[in-house]
């Protein structure tokens, strides 16, 4: 594969781990709420503007729409809102590392969707990996009894599995044009959060041009420039690589945190993220099949 498209891939991968570090600058002026829709919202506006310029805008039909608006749901509006939530209690590198569990989640739920994927006994191991991992990361908030803290962490947990239900409702729209999915999905997010923002936090006021630059990164340049670059690199790298950006988005969370925001780094938080990786290598499996095949005994090709 050539090097540029393992170049895209770290940069999705550090920009979206990067994407708690700006919740928490966001955060700082803004509710939950207000910042998942501000990020949703210019994610919306960006992907409009792009299916403009390259005269993408068509027409649509019903069950298109009733479908996207499913996948606005569980793609952007929820999970989006539950970071920012979270993040008033845990760290932003605990967040990231708990994102990193979305392929987890994907397995499970492929299991249990009606003709999803099932799962290998290798997958079953991922599975119980990450999740081995964030009970590592939770034991010591139940250990000082940080209730509000485990809680959170609990919490956290239900944006990846949004991806989860996500990644199998994908499934519906057939070869539709992915960044017009995007675009209609984002715009569905957009239109869900806007009354709820309005009646739970109120209009938002901004003040600070700190906030305003994290709003048009966070939207513009993580939301909707990511996910077209992300639809380009997938048909031409496959599904399996593109998958790889889950290993580096946890790092730069972490480590912006810690750089950044001044959050310590723990025994805790290397373990769990070590877990979920070892869960991660499982779920791809690659490696691992690799190394069953030279495992000694094993016949090699052409012995």
């Amino acid at each position: 594969m050539p090097f540029r498209y393992w170049a895209l891939i770290f940069v999705l991968g550090i920009g979206w781990g990067s994407s708690m570090f700006f919740n928490e600058i966001l955060l700082r002026e803004l509710g939950p709420f207000q910042t998942g829709l501000g990020r949703v919202g210019f994610g919306a506006l960006g992907c409009w503007l792009w299916l403009a310029v390259s005269g993408r805008i068509g027409k649509v039909s019903p069950a298109f729409l009733r479908d996207v608006a499913v996948f606005g749901l569980l793609q952007y509006a929820v999970p989006l809102t539950i970071f920012p939530a979270a993040q008033q209690v845990i760290t932003s590198g605990e967040a990231g590392i708990i994102n990193a569990l979305t392929p987890v989640m994907v397995v499970i739920v492929s299991q249990l969707w009606p003709g999803g994927e099932r799962a290998t006994w290798l997958k079953s191991l991922g599975v119980a990996a990450g999740f081995a991992g964030i009970v590592t990361l939770a034991l010591p908030a139940l250990e000082k009894g940080a209730s509000g803290e485990f809680g959170a962490l609990l919490f956290c947990m239900l944006a990846p599995l949004c991806y989860g239900f996500a990644v199998n409702w994908f499934r519906r729209f057939g070869r539709t044009d992915p960044a017009v999915i995007t675009a209609w999905s984002l715009l569905a997010g957009t239109i869900a959060l806007a009354p709820v923002v309005l009646l739970t936090e109120g209009v938002p006021v901004i003040q600070q041009p700190a906030t305003w630059g994290a709003l048009f990164f966070i939207g513009f340049v993580l939301t909707a420039a990511s996910f077209i670059l992300l639809f380009w690199l997938l048909p031409r790298v496959g599904a399996t690589t593109t998958s790889t950006i889950t290993f580096i988005t946890p790092v730069s969370a972490v480590t912006l945190g810690v750089i950044f925001l001044g959050e310590v780094l723990t025994t805790a938080h290397i373990a769990g993220m070590a877990l979920i990786f070892l869960g991660l290598l499982f779920i791809d499996g690659r490696i691992v099949r690799r190394l069953l095949r030279r495992a000694p005994g094993n016949p090699q090709p052409g012995g």
